[in-house]
């Protein structure tokens, strides 16, 4: 006898980016190999919180290039709600705006629905990104396996992508003598 695995329902809404990121034309051809340069996917999982904002700020400013695409992903319970979708559409729009200022990179948004850690690796599985890159909460270890951590599931669960996991502002400021 075998067992069916019944497929879960991932629904996700796209987020329509604000109109004041000017379009960025294609890079120029390269001298050396004659090919277009190519950017490359970064997933970037973000949330409310100050830990994601600091791994967005990492991200930008350490891991991104001039021809790269972030793909912002944020996870809710349910992506009907119109007041959770319009308040992670303002953070979206926020951090879009942000990441062109600074590191002149392409940004594309969604907000999918369901548990955090499995919806994010779906996306990643679905993007085939160079890294996915997030924040932690800098629980202990004993806290993280009792409560559960969205990026220790994502660290051994996506096979996609290098998980980059970025520590708090706080792990840093700890560990200087």
């Amino acid at each position: 006898m075998e067992t069916l695995e019944e497929e879960e329902v991932y629904e996700w809404r796209e987020v329509k980016l604000a109109s004041l990121i000017p379009v960025v034309s294609e890079p120029e051809l390269e001298r050396e190999t004659g090919e277009r340069r190519r950017g490359r996917d970064i997933l970037i999982a973000i949330d409310h919180g100050p830990n994601s904002k600091h791994a967005f700020d990492w991200a930008i400013l350490h891991f991104c290039r001039l021809a790269d695409t972030i793909h912002l992903v944020h996870a809710v319970s349910s992506v009907q709600n119109q007041i959770v979708y319009d308040t992670s559409r303002v953070l979206m729009e926020k951090l879009a705006v942000e990441a062109f200022q600074v590191a002149m990179v392409k940004t594309v948004a969604r907000i999918v629905e369901g548990d955090a850690g499995k919806a994010i690796c779906k996306e990643a599985e679905r993007l085939k990104p160079v890294a996915l890159i997030m924040g932690t909460r800098g629980r202990s270890l004993i806290k993280s396996v009792l409560q559960g951590s969205v990026s220790e599931h994502c660290f051994h669960n996506c096979k996609s992508a290098p998980v980059i996991i970025v520590p708090g502002k706080e792990a840093g400021e700890e560990s200087v003598i």
